[in-house]
């Protein structure tokens, strides 16, 4: 039997300040908490300080809340972290349509987790699948975004941009061995440390009961990937376009510049063209993970975007 690895998903922060040279003078204040958001579904979420949430942060698809941990700790305010359903601790948010993942319900159900933990939130953050969700929320429950940030995704994100990501994810379903999962991880990821290699791995995989390990987003309850050919099939965004014609509010676009990135030039134009008022960022040293490559240079853009 392949020995147990424990997690203990609030025990590892001083290792996210140590690696980013951020001062830890005691845990910071994080929960947990469950949002009921259907008879059968409910969604999960990090609640970071002891105040009404000034931030909600959305993750990508195969991620989870905990990526945005040095970002929280950097900015040092109240802000909540939610798990998009099928992933981290959220349950599913049921089978995907034949066509394109269910962002309506998606943006639904985040809606429903605002209003019950961050009913005062001043701003939504939202990276690829998450930013891809922040539209719809805003198309669908506007006055819960008075400020949007998108983070390296606009509604132009293709299969042929994402490729990199998708091989990945439609990778195997299952590892024998924890230490299998690490090598992937590090070989998809060259330019991250170990420790937080190992820290993403435990907040964004299951030990199961015969001691291998599978992905929170593959786990026996999530909805099988949509495949075509194969890859896993993105949401059919082209209309999410038209949300950035009627979003009059404060918006800031952060992209990465290395070659990871998702967004091209032309998509950045069309954003710029249709939302002309958009405040542009360019990390240089991020690739599509701007939270994950350059965490502090992310914590003070969203600092001083929320100030102004």
């Amino acid at each position: 039997m392949t020995e147990r690895v424990h997690y203990d998903e609030f025990s590892m922060f001083h290792e996210n300040a140590s690696e980013y040279g951020l001062p830890y003078a005691a845990p910071p204040l994080v929960r947990r908490e469950f949002v009921q958001c259907s008879a059968d579904r409910r969604l999960s979420a990090l609640v970071w300080g002891d105040e009404s949430p000034t931030i909600v942060f959305l993750h990508g698809g195969a991620q989870n809340a905990h990526t945005w941990d040095t970002v929280a700790l950097a900015m040092g305010i109240a802000v909540l972290c939610i798990d998009l359903p099928g992933h981290g601790h959220s349950d599913s948010a049921g089978a995907y349509d034949a066509s394109a993942m269910p962002l309506g319900q998606n943006a639904n159900d985040i809606a429903t987790v605002i209003r019950a933990l961050a009913p005062h939130a001043q701003m939504i953050v939202g990276m690829s699948l998450g930013g891809l969700t922040t539209l719809a929320l805003t198309r669908d429950h506007n006055e819960l975004v008075p400020k949007m940030v998108l983070v390296d995704v606009t509604p132009g994100i293709n299969q042929e941009k994402t490729k990199a990501i998708t091989d990945f994810v439609n990778g195997p379903a299952t590892f024998p061995s924890f230490e299998e999962l690490l090598e992937r991880t590090m070989q998809f990821n060259p330019t991250r440390t170990m420790s937080s290699m190992r820290r993403g791995i435990l907040h964004n995989a299951l030990q199961i009961a015969d001691g291998s390990w599978v992905w929170r987003y593959r786990r026996d309850d999530a909805p099988p990937l949509p495949q075509i050919e194969g890859e896993l099939k993105r949401p059919d965004t082209a209309t999410l376009w038209d949300v950035f014609d009627a979003y009059g509010k404060p918006l800031m676009f952060v992209r990465g510049m290395r070659s990871q990135s998702v967004v091209s030039d032309e998509d950045e134009a069309e954003l710029l063209r249709r939302a002309p008022h958009t405040r542009v960022e360019h990390v240089q040293e991020a690739g599509h993970s701007v939270q994950g490559d350059t965490p502090l240079e992310l914590a003070a853009l969203l600092l001083s975007f929320l100030a102004s």
